[in-house]
């Protein structure tokens, strides 16, 4: 096992390259040169800021055709996490419309509350639900609880890559999946236990 975390300048990887040293991950490395991860079995995109940043980042950083080319050919497990997640979509609305990795097919567009109780951006532990089977969710019931900050979410183009939905601003989606490739709204790192149990599942991919 090989777990990469992709260094792009959006987030503090300490609490992630953490807590999957903690969930059994083998040989984590926290990287910054698309060329580290050749032999990487699993990789981490996480990230915390806006869509126009971390495309941006990605982009002068010259991750993105390597990043594509290890996901989409090479069939190496991949996690989004928060911002992470947003730009595996086709397009992104923070900062302008801008073109996201394209690896789930979507768009991600701002939170609407639906009533004055709920706030933007969504702070706190909310639960997930459910909509698709699949291994990463492996030992985890629906209602579970995960830690989420954030003002945007991912819509995505079709219903087959809806794996999870959250009960806030009507039901968003908070993970998405496509083959090899998944994504969380939520920070697992940081939802001890559920979020242990996540990272754990996707380590046994």
């Amino acid at each position: 096992m090989n777990v990469a975390i992709i260094d792009y300048g959006m987030s503090n990887l300490g609490s992630i390259n953490n807590a999957l040293i903690e969930c059994g991950g083998e040989n984590v490395s926290i990287i910054s040169n698309p060329e580290d991860f050749k032999n990487a079995t699993h990789i981490i995109l996480p990230g915390v800021g806006s869509f126009k940043d971390g495309m941006t980042n990605l982009k002068d950083l010259c991750w993105i055709k390597p990043l594509r080319k290890t996901v989409i050919e090479d069939k190496v497990p991949l996690l989004g996490i928060c911002l992470g997640m947003q730009l595996l979509a086709d397009k992104g609305f923070e900062g302008g419309e801008i073109d996201g990795l394209g690896l789930i097919h979507g768009t991600v567009e701002k939170l609407k509350p639906v009533d004055n109780k709920e706030k933007i951006p969504h702070v706190g532990w909310n639960e997930i639900y459910s909509k698709t089977k699949s291994p990463i969710l492996e030992n985890i019931p629906d209602g579970t609880d995960y830690y989420f900050v954030h003002s945007y979410h991912f819509i995505p183009r079709s219903v087959k890559n809806i794996l999870t939905t959250t009960p806030y601003c009507g039901n968003f989606v908070s993970s998405v999946i496509s083959d090899n490739i998944f994504g969380t709204q939520f920070h697992p790192e940081k939802s001890q236990r559920p979020g242990f149990q996540l990272l754990k599942n996707f380590l046994n991919l």
